[in-house]
């Protein structure tokens, strides 16, 4: 290293200097103002000529030579080092850097020069403390379009969304684009938004892909690793959106389960079930269909879904002629014995004494009555109670006694309340007593993990973002990225709305009991029992307790 003091107009410009945008008149006029005061303070880096020369080669301060000229100065001082093997490419980059910020052009031109004299990708990283991601990253975008990289030198850049989509297009897909829309001497202002819309293309991720490699060797799909994306995802994506669609549905088709049929979204990206289905959103049965398809981002769906039962046809006979006789006992006759078998009934079950186990027994049998319609939520062949005798039927033995044991009658009051007690939304909603029950049971905590797609797809954006509490993520700007970030962070937790609690309005639960608590038909106390009058079989006037009291002792 030699200090040396030469004419600047002797020295040579660097053609590997990483500088190359024009600095501001501004910035221009404040050095040559600086230099004439002054003179130069810090001296030039200068290297040896190479190929036989005698002169000099600027390695650092090139601006600061030109306006030593421009003032007039016979000689500055020049700090002569060794010449570099790149030529000094890496030294005025890793120099323009810390001195000040680069034009992001200037930046990604500077790295392919490095890489043409033979820096690798690693070693650029390492010396530039950046990541070889980031590197990758600068060396994709110097692949635009050199007439778009002139206009963005001078600082009209696009965002880094549309700068994304620019630098994955082909060179002569941008020169087409850029023909139909760069701009005019009347209107310089590029219209980055434009040209990135006309170059943008569909993308399938593999991120999406259920298929395997030999499916994708098959349909001769390749990926394409997107650089701009975070680095902590597979951002790996084709535009071969026909071949990636192709190899979904035929691995659709390879892994169809049984019962399952593959169907398509509707105009709203919804699935298309066959006529009367009935979707179903909770735990699915052994009975229930699958079916799949392909939603809006080429994701493989699977919902599961209940048909209605089909009618039993009756058998057709023949039907045979009987000679008319007169019956054993008149329809009038037949309806007094029902009328004096109900009073009888019904003024056993007031006052007869019955065990506790006889009475739960009692009441599974009565569901089973042929007047009882319960519209059941479990599925199946449900209205009118038809699935409401399979329970009372285990209550009986070989010999159609009446007798069971303990297991056998829990067994049977279960599956009454399961086919009886509903939440869903229909025919079959029990109301605000399945929520009763449900809390009284706890059954909050057999809820299922509803932090998923389908469910998070029916939140506004407000409720969206308060299912974000308690948890690290973040509302997005877009609210089908913040429900992708909760999707992905509920896989490896559990998230129930708290809207599907059994916790049961109390307006609702107030109301309900206002209105079963005070009969709005004096008959429905019954006929008179033991003396007392309608009116005094209330429980207000001490009625029924007393009797119920009584068979209970």
């Amino acid at each position: 290293m030699e200090l040396k003091f030469v004419d600047p107009r002797a020295l040579k410009d660097n053609p590997d200097k990483a500088r190359r945008s024009k600095s501001s008149s501004q910035a221009d006029a404040l050095l040559l103002a600086t230099i004439k005061a002054i003179g130069v303070v810090e001296p030039l880096i200068v290297f040896a000529e190479a190929d036989g020369g005698n002169g000099f080669v600027i390695d650092q301060g090139h601006r600061r030579a030109k306006q030593a000229i421009a003032a007039g100065l016979e000689e500055v001082a020049v700090l002569v080092v060794p010449r570099a093997e790149d030529g000094g490419a890496m030294r005025s980059l890793a120099t323009s850097i810390t001195h000040e910020q680069l034009n992001p052009v200037d930046l990604w031109r500077a790295i392919e020069r490095l890489v043409a004299l033979n820096w690798t990708e690693e070693s650029i990283a390492i010396a530039l403390a950046q990541s070889v991601r980031q590197i990758k990253k600068l060396r994709l975008l110097a692949n635009v379009l050199p007439a778009m990289l002139d206009a963005m030198a001078k600082g009209d850049m696009p965002n880094e969304q549309q700068l994304r989509t620019i630098a994955a297009a082909s060179l002569e897909e941008q020169k087409e684009v850029w023909k139909a829309k760069k701009p005019s001497k009347g209107d310089p202002q590029v219209s980055w938004w434009s040209i990135a819309n006309g170059l943008a293309k569909r993308r399938m991720y593999a991120r999406d892909a259920s298929f395997d490699d030999e499916l994708r060797e098959a349909y001769g799909i390749a990926w394409v690793e997107d650089l701009f994306a975070p680095a902590d995802q597979d951002s790996r994506y084709t535009t071969d959106v026909e071949a990636f669609l192709g190899a979904q549905q035929e691995w659709m088709t390879q892994n169809l389960p049984k019962n399952g049929i593959i169907s398509e979204p509707n105009a709203y990206g919804e699935v298309k079930l066959p006529p009367k289905a009935e979707r179903v959103y909770g735990t699915p049965k052994k009975s229930d269909h699958a079916a799949m398809y392909l939603d809006r981002e080429g994701k493989v769906r699977t919902v599961h879904f209940r048909l209605p039962e089909a009618k039993k046809k009756a058998n057709v006979t023949e039907a045979i002629v009987m000679p008319k006789s007169r019956p054993d006992m008149t329809r009038k006759g037949i309806e007094m014995i029902g009328d004096l078998r109900t009073d009888a009934l019904h003024e056993a079950l007031s006052r007869a004494p019955i065990a506790d186990d006889t009475l739960l027994a009692l009441l599974v049998l009565a569901f089973a009555g042929q007047n009882v319609r319960v519209d059941s939520g479990a599925g199946g062949n449900h209205g009118f109670g038809r699935r409401m005798p399979r329970h009372a039927a285990t209550l009986f033995d070989a010999e159609g006694k009446f007798t069971f044991d303990a297991e056998t009658l829990r067994s049977a009051a279960r599956g009454v309340l399961i086919d009886a007690l509903s939440c869903r939304e229909g025919m079959s909603k029990s109301g605000v007593v399945a929520l009763v029950a449900g809390g009284a049971i706890g059954a909050d905590s057999f809820l299922v993990n509803m932090g998923t797609e389908d469910f998070l797809s029916c939140l506004s954006r407000p409720a969206l973002e308060g299912s974000c509490a308690d948890t690290p993520v973040l509302p997005r700007a877009r609210v089908k990225d913040t429900r992708a970030a909760l999707v992905e962070h509920f896989k490896e937790s559990h998230f129930v709305h708290p809207a599907a609690l059994f916790a049961p309005d109390a307006a609702s639960l107030t109301e309900w009991l206002s209105k079963s608590t005070v009969p709005e038909v004096d008959d429905d106390l019954g006929p008179e029992v033991d003396g007392l009058s309608v009116e005094d079989q209330r429980p207000e006037k001490g009625g029924l307790d007393d009797g119920y009291r009584e068979a209970a002792e």
